[in-house]
């Protein structure tokens, strides 16, 4: 059995059928974790999201800002944005019983000697701890007041964890906390805007995995995408995935138990609608 994190797809359906083939999956006996954006902006999100579907007994997800972004459109609850490729998606037959699925998947996996989230832990967190915060949004998201809470869910404030936050300012927080995150401030205030390079970060902020104050050093590796200036990062118990495929560089597979890279550069059947920004 082989084990494999793969970065951001976007709706990278080619790209991530060249990397499947390269690592020779097999979806019998290896085991793939996908850490977020699985949809959005590429072209193959319908094919994307058929594929993860099929194969979900051999996966892992974890959910990622444009993941929800589109269970938002997907229910009228916000408008698509100007980038969105999501209109193949939201007409297929099955796309319904698609972003069901979607909604029922996880903002963090947390298994063995790796935990898996989108973005980032946030600084002040312990693994354990972010768990059962992820665990609460992942509740509402399910539930059958979930319209609600994606109705409220955008917005940068509160940028600053407390544990005495309640209700929609409460999951609003986690859920950018995991799904937005890439900077923050000695006392833990994520800042949304910076998209830049690690040796363009402001003055005063540090990178989520950086931050001079942290709850902990985890004992797991933690995995993580969002961040496509970064690139392939191998930290101290950190590895970042996001390498920009959408963006005309590579999607990244990481052997979990070997620890091998392996790359494939960007199909251009994927590649992103002309002058969409990065994110």
């Amino acid at each position: 059995m082989a084990r494999y994190a793969i970065g951001d797809l976007q709706g990278c359906f080619y790209s991530l059928m060249h990397l499947l083939d390269k690592i020779a999956f097999d979806s019998n006996h290896d085991e793939l974790w996908f850490v977020g954006d699985l949809i959005n902006r590429g072209q193959g999100s319908l094919a994307v999201m058929r594929w993860l579907y099929q194969h979900q007994a051999s996966i892992k997800v974890v959910l990622g800002n444009h993941d929800l972004h589109a269970i938002a459109v997907a229910h009228g609850v916000r408008p698509p944005h100007r980038f969105d490729t999501l209109s193949e998606l939201l007409l297929a037959a099955d796309g319904g019983e698609l972003l069901h699925w979607l909604r029922h998947q996880p903002l963090m996996v947390f298994a063995d000697d790796y935990a898996m989230v989108h973005a980032g832990l946030y600084p002040q967190w312990s693994l354990t701890q972010a768990k059962g915060l992820a665990e609460e949004v992942e509740a509402v998201l399910q539930s059958p007041h979930y319209a609600d809470f994606l109705q409220a869910m955008y917005g940068n404030q509160p940028a600053q964890w407390s544990d005495q936050l309640m209700g929609i300012e409460r999951w609003r927080a986690i859920t950018n906390a995991l799904t937005r995150m890439r900077i923050c401030d000695a006392q833990g205030a994520m800042e949304f805007t910076f998209k830049g390079e690690l040796a363009e970060v402001p003055e005063h902020y540090w990178p989520w995995f950086l931050a001079p104050v942290r709850c902990e050093q985890p004992a797991q590796t933690i995995l993580f995408g969002h961040w496509s200036a970064l690139g392939l990062y191998q930290g101290a118990g950190v590895i970042g995935l996001d390498t920009g495929c959408l963006w005309g560089r590579t999607l990244t597979a990481y052997a979990l138990d070997t620890h091998d890279i392996v790359q494939v550069p960007l199909d251009l059947r994927d590649q992103a609608v002309s002058g969409s920004q990065q994110d």
